[in-house]
């Protein structure tokens, strides 16, 4: 007796709270919602709960009216908190307490994600004590004040530290659901959400590309063309004076230009870069992890292995068991 597909999808509730961010209520349905199998079947059920059923007041200034009230969050396996806005989270650091203990109480079973200040929601819970966490750049000092204990990371999209994910700002509420997609079901499932929605499969860099700095001055030539160079050339031992002769200016010109346009020095960048190549050779093909860390430019299996546990926490043989899209076997 087949079961029933319903049965069988990953139980993802989104908990609306007072003054949430409308847009980020609807990222979970729009990407973990759309997620679904070879054999199309769907992957995830997405239902939007506010704590009492009834409607939420979202920070644009109208209110959602959830179909489902907190009591979901009892089998939910994966629960969303969008942003909130203005909210004793924010701006003292508190929640109540009966939104504190349903938090910690739905920690013990399902895996909890917050995007943008999602993050104040669950550092006011206690939910973050001693771990790594982010949120929007913009909130990062008040947060570092309000949650010492955290050990918060403004420079980049999302942190993954296995039961607990967050993320920075809104858009990269789109990042972080696309990397529980891939964590779940491999980076062909996420790509193919992605391209759905029109959105880059995965983001190189972190958000402190987009903190607000003066801008280049007039006159100066970019970068971009020699990033673009350097992104065909990974496999060569690339240094700063290659990079710098290439886009035909100084070290010390093509140093600062470069952290300007992308908010990462040149060092930082390339082994982002190697890593992002690392990874994509190690989800989609079978070459093996010598040759895998010769075309990323890493050299060799060593140092590969150290900037990959560096970056990502694993291992490349353990990210190529746990990341490699799933083999659909024929009925």
């Amino acid at each position: 007796m087949c079961k029933d597909p319903a049965m069988t999808r990953h139980e993802v509730a989104v908990l609306a709270l007072p003054e949430t961010m409308a847009y980020e209520v609807g990222l979970p349905h729009q990407f973990l919602g759309s997620a679904a199998g070879p054999d199309g079947r769907k992957l995830y059920r997405v239902r939007v709960a506010s704590l009492d059923g009834g409607p939420v007041r979202t920070s644009a200034g109208y209110s959602v009216l959830p179909e489902h009230d907190a009591s979901i969050l009892a089998t939910a396996q994966t629960v969303v908190v969008p942003g909130v806005y203005g909210t004793a989270a924010m701006t003292e650091g508190t929640v109540p307490d009966d939104l504190a203990d349903l938090l910690r109480e739905t920690a013990r079973h399902a895996r909890l994600v917050s995007i943008c200040t999602g993050a104040f929601v669950l550092a006011a819970a206690g939910l973050l004590d001693g771990r790594p966490a982010t949120t929007h750049w913009v909130h990062a000092p008040a947060f570092a004040r309000l949650f010492p204990q955290v050990a918060l990371d403004p420079d980049v999209l999302f942190v993954d530290d296995g039961d607990v994910l967050t993320s920075a700002g809104n858009a990269a509420g789109i990042d972080v659901l696309l990397h529980v997609i891939r964590r779940d079901h491999g980076s062909e499932v996420a790509s193919r959400v992605a391209r759905r929605s029109v959105v880059a499969p995965w983001r190189d860099g972190g958000q402190s590309q987009f903190i607000e700095r003066p801008v280049p001055e007039p006159g100066d030539s970019g970068t971009a063309a020699t990033r673009a160079w350097a992104l065909e050339h990974l496999d060569e031992p690339l240094t700063l004076a290659d990079l710098a002769h290439h886009a035909r200016m100084s070290v010390r010109t093509f140093t600062r230009r470069f952290r300007d346009e992308t908010g990462l020095s040149a060092s930082r960048w390339l082994v982002q870069q190697r890593v992002a190549l690392a990874r994509r050779l190690l989800e989609s093909t079978d070459v093996p992890v010598e040759r895998v860390a010769e075309q990323a430019g890493f050299g060799t299996t060593a140092s590969m292995r150290q900037h990959l546990r560096a970056a990502i926490g694993v291992a490349p043989l353990a990210y190529r068991r746990t990341y490699r899209a799933p083999v659909a076997h024929p009925m």
